[in-house]
């Protein structure tokens, strides 16, 4: 083992957790629950050697709220008392390798193909049509607003009796907390709309529903956009949404990690190549968009897979065009996602001061040993950024797509799997 007293392998406090590394595997949903959200060995499969390698902490992917909440099916949840012991197992797997783990909570607001999830409904900030979609959805009420309060505070309350470590809320990536803080999304003209501290009332009172119900010593995390990227569409820019940081580091929140972006905004938060992708994507998730969105996107899908391929070229640590303001603000670690691939990267931007923990999904999905290989300076699959298994997240189980990365990941676990049970057998 060649740590070579790396800032990467240094112990980085979060609120009352200290973590044994600095890399940390990020939300990705895994599109392996059961249909109506229980932990499922699919589940488990996916995080346990992510656990094995000694991960310092992995986040959950998104888990919804309540029904209402529900991005995609096979989508984890924590809407009911009964999916806790579920939740146990996943939490007692990964505790069992030594890791720690967040359950990253959501509400979707108006990101959903309803058809996709049998909505009855959508709800948001405001009526804003999504543009990717064409889901126009209901302006929520105040009556609704103190509903989702109590949802998020409900599930954060499961988790913590589930055995997490702590939570994340997802207010990044234009779910609903993102869609409140949004001018372009949100256009109330009530105590939740209107000026910055208005718009980010709903985010505050979450938190504040949260912490009552978690007490002190259980870390809250959140996830935010670096910028909203939304051109021609009054988006937040960065100084903004560092703003934003500080009100939420004012209300106790222990860490910021940090992304970027809309559905609407294209692919600025998976940068890399999106033949695959989209492909993926018309066969999937998008198999249940109205059917004239779906033919003009299954006509022009090479353009626009060129033109994404363009605007969005694989680099690594791409989010920290962002995550130096929110250093220079915060006093709380500043944890940015974003591409990383290798360990050169990662201990450029922590040698820097950029950020004080960086976090990756792909990398993960096509390693599940990353962190333990580059600890140890060996090597395994690395990500290409082909972004197939993204194309396939709410229809596919999340794996790596890429055929060759695939055979060479499959092998590694196998081997890895013989030499297990080759060690117990000679025990």
């Amino acid at each position: 083992m060649t740590t070579d007293a790396s800032l990467l392998f240094s112990p980085l406090r979060i609120g009352t957790l200290e973590l044994p590394g600095r890399l940390f595997k990020t939300a990705t949903a895994e599109t392996r629950a059961s249909a109506d959200g229980f932990v499922t060995d699919a589940v488990l499969d996916f995080y346990r050697p992510m656990a094995r390698a000694g991960t310092p902490l992995i986040i959950t992917g998104n888990i919804y709220i309540s029904r209402q909440a529900k991005s995609a099916p096979w989508q984890l949840g924590a809407d009911h008392d009964d999916k806790i012991p579920g939740l146990a197992r996943l939490t007692e797997l990964v505790h069992r390798h030594g890791s720690k783990m967040f359950a990253q909570l959501n509400h979707c607001g108006r990101q959903i193909v309803p058809d996709y999830v049998g909505a009855a409904e959508v709800v948001s900030a405001s009526a804003v049509k999504d543009l990717l979609t064409g889901t126009r959805p209901r302006a929520m009420t105040v009556d609704d607003i103190r509903r989702i309060i109590d949802d998020f505070a409900d599930a954060a309350e499961r988790c913590q009796r589930a055995g997490f470590d702590g939570v994340q809320m997802h207010s990044a990536n234009g779910y609903l907390l993102s869609q409140f803080l949004t001018p372009y999304t949100n256009r109330r003209s009530d105590d939740y709309g209107g000026t910055l501290e208005e718009r980010t009332r709903f985010g505050r009172q979450v938190y504040r529903a949260i912490r009552a119900r978690v007490g002190p010593d259980f870390p809250v995390i959140i996830k935010m956009n670096g910028a909203d990227w939304l051109p021609l569409r009054n988006g937040l820019k960065t100084p903004e949404l560092v703003r934003v940081a500080e009100i939420m580091q004012d209300e106790g929140v222990d860490a910021v990690e940090i992304s970027v972006g809309h559905y609407e905004s294209g692919f600025p938060m998976v940068c890399g190549t999106f033949d695959r992708c989209l492909r993926n994507m018309l066969d999937g998730s998008m198999a249940a968009l109205p059917t004239p969105r779906r033919q003009l996107l299954r006509i022009f899908r090479p353009l626009v897979a060129l033109a994404s391929n363009w605007l969005w070229p694989a680099r690594q640590g791409f989010n920290l065009d962002y995550t130096p303001d929110f250093k220079a603000r915060l006093k709380i670690p500043v944890i940015c996602v974003g591409g990383f691939r290798t360990r050169d990267a990662m201990e450029a931007a922590l040698a820097a001061g950029q950020c004080d923990a960086v976090s990756a999904g792909r990398a993960f999905i096509a390693d599940p040993y990353l962190y333990a290989h580059l600890r140890d300076n060996t090597t395994g699959p690395r990500c290409v950024d082909c972004n197939a298994c993204v194309g396939h997240l709410g229809s596919q189980p999340a794996d790596c797509y890429h055929p060759a990365i695939r055979a060479e990941k499959d092998a590694m676990l196998a081997r890895i799997e013989a030499d297990a049970t080759q060690r117990a057998s000679n025990a």
